[in-house]
């Protein structure tokens, strides 16, 4: 569960008499948008691992987190190895903060809202039969709003320029990075293999001018993903059914390593792949992965949805 905790010191002298406006300290808000956008490089990350995720508070049942994202990558062709890739992601979490009016405090919580959106330009450089080495730069544009719908009810007192930021607030961010990927792609007749071991890398800022948050996040995933796909014997649209077997696993390297309690995440998957090639239509081939998602403290299952051009 996320909880943040943001409180003022508490400084009482016989000369005060009356509570002051309720505040988070700026040093610590900024801390806290440091976390906001260490989240947000799980979606600006081209991950397979993270690109699904719904964590819940165990006490209460409900969703302290959800992120998805939807993305994709491709060569150009071999005579013009130009690779472009990109990704838009939605997430959703609910951090709480204690704030304080130096005579009391209050537990606040808010909902955090976020759009992202990444792109990436590469080029492939073969190194042997079948394999390439594709470096790739990396940018990526974000937008995160807070929408505290009890804040009024929540703090019956005046409430500083930071609260009323929590209330309502918005944060633009951006960033720049770059990725290194060692692609492997064997086709054969009776099966496919498909093998990518990738570290990327992105730096994210605040971009909006409200000084009361002023943040920043890098973010460092290292990437090991493979797949096999073969025939199962069964025609369907005219073309073989394949049968997909996938495995990835992820190490979380930078700022947010541990903000969701865990550095690394693992997943198994199993499905089907539909060949609609036959047809005089733009989708060659459909896939529906089921995904087991393992990691410190995570467990659960994702469905996947992709399709090739």
């Amino acid at each position: 569960m996320l909880r943040y905790l943001i409180a003022l010191p508490l400084v009482l002298s016989a000369t005060v008499t009356h509570a002051g406006p309720f505040q988070v300290v700026k040093g610590n808000l900024t801390e806290r948008a440091n976390s906001m956008l260490a989240l947000m490089t799980y979606s600006t990350t081209p991950d397979l691992t993270s690109s699904s995720l719904s964590i819940s508070d165990t006490e209460t049942g409900n969703p302290d987190i959800t992120m998805s994202q939807l993305g994709g990558g491709f060569t150009i062709s071999k005579e013009t190895p130009l690779y472009l890739e990109g990704a838009i992601a939605y997430s959703r979490y609910d951090p709480q903060f204690v704030v304080s009016n130096g005579t009391e405090t209050r537990d606040i919580r808010t909902k955090w809202t976020s759009i992202s959106g990444t792109g990436g330009i590469g080029w492939d450089f073969p190194i042997a039969d079948e394999w390439v080495i594709r470096p790739i730069f990396n940018f990526a544009l974000g937008y995160m709003s807070s929408d505290l719908n009890t804040a009024h009810w929540y703090l019956e007192h005046e409430t500083g320029r930071d609260i009323r930021f929590l209330d309502g607030g918005d944060m633009s961010a951006g960033g720049v990075g770059g990725s290194l990927m060692l692609d492997w792609e064997h086709y054969r007749p009776d099966y496919e293999i498909d093998l990518e071991l990738r570290y990327s890398y992105i730096y994210l800022e605040n971009l909006g001018h409200d000084k009361v948050i002023n943040g920043h996040a890098e973010g460092q995933t290292a990437n090991l993903w493979a797949r096999w796909r073969a025939p199962t014997g069964l025609t369907v649209m005219q073309r073989p059914l394949r049968y997909v077997l996938e495995v990835s696993h992820s190490e979380y390297l930078g700022d947010q390593a541990g903000v969701l309690g865990f550095e690394r995440l693992s997943t198994l998957g199993a499905g089907i792949e539909f060949d609609s090639s036959a047809y005089d239509i733009i989708i060659t081939r459909t896939r529906l992965v089921l995904r087991h998602v393992m990691g410190d403290n995570v467990s659960g299952f994702s469905l996947g949805f992709a399709v090739s051009f």
